[in-house]
């Protein structure tokens, strides 16, 4: 915790003005709004305008170290970095310099700026843990140690860490899994996956069916809700609890995709079958004709079916034959105690997406209550 925070212990509870790179993406998307809702004043970074955001939005290219001096000079008062920014790269080294890139840019463009930063959130994923090689140990905690492959998530923390040491503001790094919530134009997106999967096969009157392995569809699994995480993300920078520590975030219980799927089905109308490994990124794209076809004829809000879906995203996530359980005690333990049924909260966003014409509406007959078709 920074000398600033001893002198001043109620200073983390105090409302400020909030920066969040990634705002365009799912987690930074709520993770401003929630803010907002909270009356702190809201700038939101993204490569284009959020469509329908209660805050500022600015066009800054974070991966450019003079244009983000240049842009984030009317960021002068932020007081807390809320930062989901990330670009992609083929190999590990790669993603480790664009990704460590756009955080030393953005934290030297502010402070160029002299912004009285407090307090930055740093968002982290399965990859801490080793979950993209193909298995870890769980229940994952935040004690433990890092694996010796190169990480990305590591440079990125040693940065901050080492930054906020120099520059006297605090930390908090959280770690979500299988981030579950809908922004436009954001395709790494498990629900958005499912939703425009079943969307697709009950239009061409098809079942239901898990496309992923039979060990996926089996193991332990667990999402994080982007609204809790957004509310976790405001606790995070406004407790003194939460200065220089990680939590892991999700929504606190864990489940097997075989029971979800037929609730699913059951909610969306449609038979269910058992699983059929189908690799999403081949038998999905050459559907999008079905797909114009349901926004058509539903006036659905007109997303370029390449934004709305990150198949290989899907295939990714769905074919993970292994446990991915985190622990939440050290979370709970520091006074965040959210949480929420995941099955439960699926439904209640697959109403949403219907509600906000994102995915056709679901029309039940006397027939539509989950047959299951061998």
């Amino acid at each position: 915790m920074s000398e600033q925070h001893l002198r001043d212990p109620d200073q983390p509870r105090r409302k400020g003005s909030v920066l969040v790179a990634g705002a365009g993406g799912v987690i930074g998307r709520h993770a401003a709004d929630e803010y907002a809702r909270q009356g702190w004043q809201v700038r939101g970074i993204s490569r284009r305008p959020v469509q329908g955001a209660g805050w500022d939005h600015l066009s800054v290219d974070l991966s450019d170290p003079a244009a983000s001096a240049s842009g984030l000079a009317e960021a002068e008062d932020t007081t807390h970095l809320v930062f989901g920014a990330y670009a992609e790269r083929p190999t590990s080294r790669e993603l480790s310099e664009a990704n460590v890139g756009l955080l030393r840019n953005t934290l030297d463009g502010l402070y160029s700026a002299g912004a009285p930063l407090r307090h930055v959130t740093l968002y982290k994923g399965g990859k801490a843990y080793g979950a993209h090689p193909g298995y870890f140990n769980t229940p994952a905690k935040e004690r433990d140690p890092r694996l010796v492959q190169p990480n990305f998530y590591y440079d990125q923390e040693d940065l901050l860490r080492q930054t906020a040491a120099e520059r006297g503001f605090d930390l908090t790094i959280l770690r979500p899994e299988g981030v579950v919530g809908y922004a436009v134009g954001n395709p790494m997106n498990l629900l958005m996956v499912i939703a425009v999967y079943a969307s697709i096969c009950r239009e061409l009157g098809q079942p239901l069916r898990f496309p992923g392995t039979i060990a996926a569809f089996d193991a332990l699994y667990q999402v994080t809700d982007a609204g809790l995480l957004a509310r976790a993300t405001v606790w995070a920078g406004s407790d003194p609890q939460a200065a220089g520590e990680v939590f892991n975030i999700t929504n606190g219980d864990q489940f097997r995709w075989r029971q979800l799927w037929p609730a699913f089905a059951r909610h969306l109308g449609m038979d269910y079958a058992e699983p059929q490994p189908v690799p999403l990124a081949d038998a999905m794209p050459q559907l999008k004709y079905v797909w114009e076809r349901l926004v058509a004829r539903h006036s659905l809000v007109p997303t370029p079916y390449e934004d709305l879906v990150g198949w290989e995203f899907g295939d990714f996530l769905l074919r993970s034959g292994f446990d991915n359980v985190s622990s939440t005690i050290k979370a709970r333990q520091a006074g965040f105690t959210d949480c929420l049924d995941s099955e439960d909260r699926f439904l209640e966003l697959f109403r949403e997406l219907e509600a906000d014409r994102i995915i056709p509406p679901v029309v039940l007959s006397s027939q539509s209550s989950e047959r299951y078709v061998p």
